[in-house]
């Protein structure tokens, strides 16, 4: 026994002793970095002193335990970029992720022909961590997770995305296929404390979705993200591409008027069997009369709950569920600052206290607790103080 216990110690000795931290302050310097964590088989972190980093070839990320890091945390200080928003930029994606426990956080990326980031679940690139990144600029969404459709046995499972910026600096975007975060066949992903702006097409046809769960994923929680004037907010499913379960909660998303051609539902659950839509805030002047919509006849036993919104509730094509203690007659008076997309609630009114316990709701939009003198319908519990700005997370 003490033989094979010190076996095991000199094997996690040689573990740690694998790791290792290489700073860097160039692109090529970067991309060479990427290159031997590969060959060392990762374990590796990549920290980047503040500056622009212009690639002149896509990181190839394909061992696990790779991280890559802004030094200084200031995501606004670090710039990894390709070298245009173009069908024909010389750089498709920026990074390409094919092996498991990839991190990235503290940085900006901008600028592709396809995706800024890209989860390859085809070659099982499962538990990613995105944290505090500004996505912006890309030719196509933002942070794509694929899947090779003749095997879904393989996929991406159990990544994380979290405080970060997904935008289209000019107000919008360079075509119609595009989107935030585009997640095929990945299973139990969290997407929280995000903030999503301007995914919007220019012409042809409607944009997808800010957030789009689909293509036989289940389980996602998607909440307490903040979304402003993108074609279509959170997607669950797609036709035959469908969803299983998963929970759509405590988000706000707010849709000016006269802000793209192509505004469609907020929220939609189509093909999305056994989801949770509860203690969201939508408020819209788009002029497209559903906040939120669940469709097909295959989205069955759906939960669509207190949620606050200025829009209908629409059941389409024979989707069925229990509907319930919605708030479907918002006036922005009723916000802090709707026009900004400030959903949290200015005064006592009728969302106040009209909601109904959820299994799971436990908190708002901040992390304030529910209930509080009752569970307050949409993303915000109202309490008596001035509320701040929204992405108080610092998005």
């Amino acid at each position: 026994m003490k033989y094979r216990m010190l076996a095991l110690l000199l094997v996690g000795a040689s573990r740690l002793e694998a790791a290792q931290t290489v700073t860097v302050s160039t692109a090529v310097d970067l991309q060479n970095a990427v290159a031997a964590a590969n060959a060392h088989g990762g374990n590796t972190t990549i920290v980047l002193r503040d500056g622009t980093y212009t690639l002149s070839a896509t990181l190839n990320v394909a061992a696990p335990d790779i991280t890559i890091t802004g030094q200084s945390e200031v995501r606004e200080n670090v710039i990894v970029q390709g070298d245009a928003m173009s069908a024909t930029a010389a750089i498709g994606n920026l990074i390409r992720v094919a092996a498991n426990n990839f991190k990235v956080s503290n940085l900006t990326l901008q600028k592709s022909r396809w995706h800024l980031i890209q989860i390859a679940g085809e070659a099982g690139a499962s538990a990613p961590v995105v944290s505090n990144v500004v996505f912006r600029d890309a030719y196509q969404q933002l942070l794509k997770v694929s899947v090779n459709q003749a095997n879904y046995a393989m996929t991406a499972d159990n990544g994380l995305v979290e405080k970060s910026l997904f935008e289209y600096t000019a107000g919008i975007g360079p075509e119609y296929y595009i989107g935030g975060v585009d997640l095929h066949g990945g299973k139990n992903w969290v997407i929280r404390d995000n903030t999503f702006r301007s995914i919007i097409s220019p012409a042809t046809a409607v944009s997808e979705f800010a957030i789009h769960v689909w293509d036989r994923s289940a389980n996602a929680l998607v909440e307490k993200n903040l979304i402003i004037n993108c074609d279509r907010g959170i997607g669950f499913g797609l036709g035959v591409k469908g969803n299983t379960g998963g929970i759509i909660r405590n988000n706000m998303i707010y849709h000016a008027a006269n802000d793209g051609q192509f505004a469609d539902a907020n929220i939609e659950l189509a093909t999305s069997p056994g989801t949770k839509v509860y203690n969201n805030s939508v408020y819209s002047v788009s002029g497209y009369p559903n906040s939120i919509e669940y469709r097909f006849a295959a989205t069955t036993g759906v939960l669509i709950k207190n949620n606050l919104t200025n829009g209908l509730i629409t059941s389409r094509d024979g989707a069925t569920g229990a509907v319930g203690s919605n708030v479907t007659n918002a006036i922005s008076s009723w916000f802090v600052n709707a026009g900004q997309g400030d959903l949290h609630l200015a005064t006592n009114n009728p969302a106040v206290a009209g909601g109904q316990p959820v299994a799971g709701l436990i908190d708002d939009f901040d992390g304030d607790p529910r209930p509080q003198n009752g569970v307050d319908v949409g993303a915000d519990q109202w309490v008596s103080q001035v509320r701040p700005h929204p992405n108080v997370r610092a998005q």
